[in-house]
């Protein structure tokens, strides 16, 4: 299946209904029919998209490629359980929210609160990504519960807020508050790390590669482990262990590459 963007809107659209679930079995003159939301007003999704191709009886089938940029649709993928969603540019706000299953490929961009609430399924963006990613819905304290999410570039604030099951692997740097009030799952970060990384952290794992701009005072150094190991590759170290957030009474790892954070292990 091929959606092709037609003409941007003033404002963006709301698209649940772009979801290889809800398409499963349907005609193109029915997808074409799906009703999304412009603001207060319903319309349709051939108001937007051209639609194109050939579909499947059943979800884990469904292949959907949006063939253009879809920064103005937000809710791209939300709550899937199977099928693909490729995306030839970048997506709006909530992409993927509430996912059980399937596989998201994004190849631009992804908008702030992308991945809010991830249940399963795998999550790829080949560019940024904009804060709030794998994180809990305003209000709520459950963020990511399992799954997979990769980000090839970098990744704005508070990732990984009050994730409790999961990965993700960030490629690039990360903003402020990275995993804060995290529970459990892992997140790893390839670059840089800034500031009160782990903060409210009551468990789970944080792996900086690179270098973490601060420390806050309610980690405590542990000790040092040879090599990390996440999703059955190994990473060599040595990596400095703290744990935290004992302000919180928690007791999350946070594991900095030792060459990269000779600044912070100078007051262990």
């Amino acid at each position: 299946m091929r959606l092709l963007p037609k003409i941007r809107p003033k404002m963006s659209i709301e698209a649940e209904v772009i979801t290889p679930d809800i398409f499963a079995g349907k005609s193109l003159d029915e997808i074409a029919n799906l009703p999304v939301w412009e603001g207060r007003e319903k319309r349709r999704l051939s108001d937007f998209f051209d639609v194109e191709g050939e579909n499947a009886p059943n979800p884990e089938n469904v292949k959907i490629t949006i063939d253009g940029d879809a920064s103005w649709v937000k809710y791209i993928g939300a709550k899937m359980k199977a099928g693909e969603i490729v995306v030839k540019g970048n997506v709006g706000m909530h992409t993927g929210e509430d996912m059980r299953g399937g596989r998201i490929i994004v190849e631009g961009c992804a908008d702030s609160f992308t991945a809010l609430s991830i249940r399963g399924g795998e999550i790829i963006i080949k560019g940024s990504a904009k804060d709030y990613l794998g994180a809990a819905p305003r209000g709520e304290w459950r963020g990511m519960r399992g799954g997979r999410i990769v980000v090839e570039g970098n990744v704005g604030r508070e990732a990984g807020a009050w994730m409790i099951g999961g990965l993700i692997h960030i490629k690039g740097n990360v903003g402020q508050f990275v995993g804060v009030h995290m529970r459990e799952g892992t997140i790893v970060i390839d670059g840089n790390a800034g500031a009160r990384a782990g903060a409210q952290m009551m468990g789970g794992r944080i792996i900086i590669l690179g270098k973490l701009e601060e420390l806050l005072p309610g980690f405590i150094y542990k000790d040092t482990v040879d090599f990390v190991e996440i999703e059955g590759t190994r990473i060599d170290g040595p990596f400095a262990r703290f744990i935290g957030d004992l302000t919180e009474g928690g007791e999350g790892n946070l594991l900095l590459l030792s060459e990269n954070n000779q600044h912070l292990l100078k007051t262990k």
